[in-house]
């Protein structure tokens, strides 16, 4: 191990006594009491010395050699220390990646702010090569989540959808002006190569395309089909526990979710039972909705309420592939124009749904405190 302080944590004390490391409370840790010879130690973690190294490097500073290993565990289990050279085999294949590391640094550090223990943050990032997620929808909100997903380093990025692109498709992270008459899938793929982070080396075997989908995204160009989705679509997902994210923009409303994990969180059979428990006018109104009669309805959907549902998936579903339970899991957020303003919706499995989720507590979220941490004195 060649301990580092993470880059990614701003330093700075606090008093004369204390030091302090990150801006944020969701991630900052407090240090102390602290020496100014502990303070110039810290100087040495930039992950270049070994613990042997270290041990001797504090002697000749006039430290105990067990003082020294002692701050770096502490520090450790604070998660304020990182290991560069960690990661597995998985993230030495990601540094032989031609430009792939370069583009991903921002990525790991992010991670390794998120996940404390030392490496852990690499092998995150490395563990997305190996995911496939399958995006249905190459509109304003599905191509830019398809995007993000490439380019945050998702192994294999696929995207359904017909027809051509059109005019009113196009939308900044997402296709561009240039592919205006082109096939939407196709489209969609070069999209995803040039946002992804470095190519494979040739000849190496492409293992996440023939893995099992992680994850699919349904973001649809008619959002009503994610906003309302229909049980005849997505039980065969739920019957093949293929874990899947709803999303879109429809009348200037955002929603992202929810997020259904067959078997232990609400699927689309469970919110149609629902709505209709709340409003026994939905099923009809809802037949009256998808039955296409009438005029084109026009996409109520701006470039940046677009954006903002897009990353906000795409970060949903990266928490998800990272192995956390987002808040969308078992839950609707929505955002409406002009105020912007958060709301959530939690559905319960329902007891008359054959998707056998009532009762059931693997999509449960528990609550993390967002405070600072403060560790015992060094």
């Amino acid at each position: 191990m060649r301990p580092m302080v993470k880059p990614a944590l701003r330093r700075a004390w606090r008093g004369r006594r204390t030091v302090q490391f990150g801006v944020t409370p969701a991630h900052a840790v407090r240090m102390g009491p602290m020496d100014t010879a502990t303070g110039g130690f810290l100087e040495l973690l930039d992950g270049s010395r070994t613990l042997p190294v270290l041990r001797a490097e504090a002697r000749a500073m006039g430290l105990p050699e067990e003082w020294a290993q002692e701050v770096v565990r502490r520090l450790a289990a604070a998660g304020v220390v990182d290991d560069p050279g960690a990661g597995g085999e998985a993230f030495d294949a990601l540094r032989r990646t031609p430009g792939a590391l370069e583009r991903l640094r921002p990525d790991l550090a992010s991670l390794s702010v998120v996940h404390q223990a030392p490496g852990e943050g690499a092998a995150r990032l490395a563990a997305r090569r190996a995911g496939r997620v399958r995006v249905r929808g190459a509109g304003r909100v599905g191509a830019a989540v398809a995007a993000a997903l490439a380019a945050a380093g998702v192994g294999c990025v696929e995207v359904q959808d017909g027809g051509s692109v059109e005019a009113s498709d196009v939308a900044p992270g997402g296709l561009p002006a240039s592919a205006v008459g082109e096939r939407r899938a196709a489209a969609a793929a070069r999209l995803v190569r040039v946002c992804a982070p470095g190519a494979a080396p040739r000849g190496a075997p492409d293992r996440a395309r023939d893995a099992p989908i992680s994850l699919i995204v349904v973001a649809p160009r008619d959002a009503l089909a994610a906003y309302r989705p229909e049980p005849a679509v997505t039980e065969p997902w739920v019957a093949a526990g293929v874990p899947h994210l709803f999303a879109g923009v429809i009348e200037a409303t955002g929603f992202v979710g929810p997020l259904v994990l067959p078997g232990g969180t609400a699927c689309a059979g469970c919110l149609l039972l629902a709505g209709a428990e709340a409003d026994p006018d939905a099923p009809a109104m809802l037949a009256q909705w998808r039955s296409g009669r009438g005029a084109r309805p026009v996409t109520a959907c701006d470039g940046p309420l677009a954006a903002l549902v897009a990353g906000l998936t795409a970060a949903h579903a990266l928490a998800f592939l990272d192995g956390e339970l987002p808040t969308s899991t078992g839950t609707r957020w929505e955002v409406s124009l002009p105020l912007l303003d958060w709301r959530s919706t939690t559905t319960a499995p329902h007891s008359g749904c054959r998707c056998g989720a009532a009762g059931r507590t693997e999509g449960v979220r528990t609550a993390t405190s967002g405070a600072g941490r403060d560790t015992m004195a060094v």
